[in-house]
């Protein structure tokens, strides 16, 4: 019996969870393609959940259930979904390429990846202006900058 309990095996959310890292969700054939997709899809299941809690929440507090609710939700979730996947695919293809062509995996790449993503994901919300798109860029840059520094530290 106890030869049976060390074949078996206990496997935590955690685990499962970092399972994912190893082995991968696709297989493109090129490391960029699936890095793309894959930061896509995971990200665009953040988004909706996310999406989804906050509506959730709103329609608890306001009380209203109707038809138009489930509609903004089903539109707000599929909406953020997509930014949420576009921005995690676009900077995680634009840092790999970076380090491809440049040859080196540094702060300028996040950088320069930070700012395009961020100009991109300013295209897709409603009143997207000039000076918002700009002020995306630097934010962009910034946070992915000041990520890729800290983490070198922890």
């Amino acid at each position: 019996m106890s030869s049976l309990n060390n074949h078996m095996e206990t496997r935590t959310l955690l685990d499962e969870l970092r399972s994912f890292d190893k082995g991968g969700l696709f297989d493109f054939g090129h490391p960029l393609l699936n890095r793309i997709a894959e930061s896509f899809v995971k990200a665009a299941g953040i988004g909706a959940i996310q999406a989804v809690s906050r509506e959730a929440y709103f329609t608890l507090v306001e009380g209203e259930t109707s038809s138009k609710s489930l509609e903004a939700l089903v539109k707000n979730t599929g909406k953020e979904s997509l930014q949420w996947g576009l921005a995690a695919g676009m900077y995680s293809g634009l840092t790999y390429g970076l380090t491809e062509a440049r040859g080196t995996h540094d702060w300028k790449n996040s950088a320069v990846a930070g700012a395009i993503t961020g100009m991109a994901l300013a295209l897709t919300t409603d009143d997207s202006s000039h000076e918002q798109m700009v002020q995306s860029a630097i934010t962009g840059a910034a946070i992915s900058t000041t990520a890729h520094l800290l983490a070198g530290i922890f």
